[in-house]
C-alpha cells in the first residue's frame, strides 16, 4: 500500500462553523482521523483548536493543515496572519501551510508570497508547505521560484465527476502530492450509477468506492461530514480494494464537471 506523507483520509472542515465545527472535529478525532484540514477563510480555526485540545491527543500524533487566504498574501500581512492562525489553533506550528488560492490577477507577485511561505517553514511555524488551486503553468512558476521538492502538495478539486487528469498527472510527474478536496463531489457521487453498482457489489457505499478510487490514484482525500456514521464510512475507503476493471469504469465516468470556480479563480 502506498504510504502518504500526508495522512489520508483527512477531515475537511469547509463550511463548518461554531459549535458544529467543534463537535464535528471532536467526533472525527474520536473515530480515528488524525489529519484535520482548515483555512483562514473558513473562520473555524479556533473551534478546530478547541476540539484538538478537548481530544487530549498528543500534538505529535496529529497532522494539522491550514491555508493563507489571498487577502493575506502581501508581505506586510502574510506572517502575521499565520501567527494569528496558530494562536486560534492553539498550537506552535501546523504540519502543512498552503497558499489557498494564487493571488487573483497576480496582484501580489508569486515570488513574494512563496518566499513568505518558505520563511514560515524556516521559522518553524510549519513543518511542510504547499499550494492549492494552482494550475500547471502556476506550478511551473512556483517550482522555478522555490526549486524542486519544496512544494509538498497541490490541493485541488478531484472526484469521480471531475477527475482533473492532466493536472493530477503533472503533479505526480513533478513529485507533488495531490490532495483532493470535495472528493465526494458535494454528495453527487452518491447518485452516480457506476459508483452505486460498484458499491452494491462490494456491499459498501458509493462514497467508500469513490474514496477507494482516489486512494488507488495515490491522492490524499479530505472528505467532510457532520454525521459520525459517514465519518466512519469515509475511513473504510482506504481498506476497499478495487480491480483494474472496476477502476477503469470509474475513470470513464462522464460528464466531467468542476464544482468550485469562484470569480477570483485562476484561468483554468
Amino acid at each position: 500500500m502506498h504510504t502518504f506523507p500526508i495522512p489520508t483520509p483527512g477531515f475537511g472542515t469547509y463550511r463548518l462553523e461554531g459549535d458544529e465545527a467543534k463537535l464535528a472535529v471532536e467526533n472525527a478525532l474520536d473515530v480515528g482521523y488524525r489529519h484535520i484540514d482548515t483555512a483562514q477563510i473558513y473562520e473555524n480555526e479556533s473551534e478546530v483548536g478547541d476540539a484538538i485540545a478537548a481530544s487530549g491527543l498528543p500534538r505529535g500524533e496529529l497532522f494539522v493543515t491550514t491555508k493563507v487566504w489571498h487577502e493575506n498574501l502581501s508581505s506586510d500581512k502574510f506572517i502575521t496572519s499565520v501567527q494569528n492562525s496558530l494562536t486560534l489553533l492553539n498550537t506552535d506550528y501546523v504540519n502543512l501551510l498552503l497558499i489557498h488560492w494564487p493571488s487573483p490577477d497576480n496582484k501580489v507577485p508569486m515570488a513574494d508570497y512563496l518566499h513568505e511561505l518558505k520563511a514560515c517553514k524556516e521559522r518553524g511555524l510549519t513543518e511542510h508547505i504547499g499550494v492549492s488551486n494552482f494550475t500547471q503553468s502556476q506550478l511551473d512558476e512556483a517550482l522555478a521560484i522555490l526549486g524542486k521538492d519544496h512544494i509538498l502538495t497541490n490541493q485541488i478539486e478531484v472526484h469521480p465527476n471531475f477527475q482533473n487528469k492532466e493536472l493530477v498527472e503533472y503533479c505526480h510527474r513533478n513529485n507533488i502530492q495531490v490532495t483532493g478536496y470535495m472528493p465526494l463531489g458535494v454528495g453527487k457521487v452518491m447518485e452516480n450509477d457506476v459508483l452505486k453498482a460498484l458499491a452494491e457489489a462490494h456491499q459498501t457505499t458509493p462514497a467508500a468506492v469513490a474514496l477507494s478510487w482516489l486512494n488507488h490514484k495515490k491522492i490524499v482525500v479530505i472528505p467532510s461530514s457532520t454525521n459520525v456514521e459517514h465519518m466512519r464510512d469515509n475511513l473504510t475507503g482506504k481498506q476497499l480494494m478495487l480491480t483494474a476493471d472496476e477502476l477503469a469504469k470509474i475513470d470513464a465516468i462522464e460528464p466531467q464537471e468542476r464544482i468550485v470556480d469562484p470569480d477570483f479563480a485562476p484561468d483554468w
